[in-house]
């Protein structure tokens, strides 16, 4: 699996660069699984492929504060990222994971691993829900991911030391959430791992197996989707 921690200059082509992948290995134009992890330098928010925005975010107050909103190819609730928080992806086969056609399966065999490599350093940790990674039964990490004929995108975040005030900031309370929850607000729901950022990388990158290689940026293509989705309002705000 190739390793790479590199992050271009803007949420829109780090969200678009991921989408490139998976388009380009479902085009059989890239053949290798991925695990990539990039740090946002300032606050944003992403909402769920599905979401209706108006529901899931406080636009007035992302407005306000000039906080930028995009909405992924992958499901799931609105998150807010920023300074602090780890962003992960990996790009998988099911020619050589096949077992992961099934969800269940998907989920769980990347959750398993994120779990193993942050128990090094947190033995607490464990997943709850659907997706979630926690600690003491509060969310430290949120994840989502797209399916394709041939590929599976699986990304997520890993709090490590946010500002999560952010969080009841710039989002609502979600119209759906994990039993777990019990209707918490999102400051009781979450907590930073309080991690160093290059132990978190290099757990991560041990557990799956990832090294760096040599790789070419698809700068054409994160270009275009950036153009068609990612700095596009209709995209982004289309429900």
């Amino acid at each position: 699996m190739l390793l790479i921690t590199d992050s271009l200059p803007t949420p829109a082509e780090n969200l678009a660069w991921e989408e490139a992948w998976l388009d380009m290995a479902e085009a059989g134009q890239w053949h290798e699984e991925v695990l990539r992890l990039w740090q946002p330098t300032s606050p944003f928010v992403v909402i769920g492929r599905g979401s209706r925005i108006a529901q899931e975010v406080n636009l007035a107050a992302t407005s306000e504060a000039n906080i930028p909103v995009y909405r992924r190819i992958s499901g799931g609730a609105a998150i807010v990222a920023g300074s602090g928080c780890l962003m992960y992806a990996v790009l998988l086969s099911y020619s050589r994971r096949p077992h992961f056609r099934l969800l269940d399966q998907a989920h769980s065999g990347v959750m398993d691993t994120i779990v193993k490599a942050i128990s090094e350093f947190q033995p607490a940790i464990a997943w709850k829900g659907t997706c979630d990674v926690v600690v003491d039964n509060r969310k430290v990490s949120g994840n989502s991911l797209r399916c394709r004929r041939d590929w599976l995108l699986y990304h997520g975040t890993l709090l490590l030391d946010m500002d999560l005030a952010q969080v009841d900031r710039y989002l609502l309370h979600p119209p759906r959430e994990p039993e777990y929850r019990q209707q918490r607000p999102h400051s009781q729901f979450i907590a930073n791992l309080n991690l160093p950022t290059d132990q978190v990388i290099d757990a991560l990158g041990r557990a799956w197996q990832a090294s760096p290689q040599p790789w070419t940026l698809p700068h054409a293509h994160i270009e275009h989707l950036v153009r068609q989705r990612y700095h596009n309002r209709d995209w982004n705000y289309e429900r």
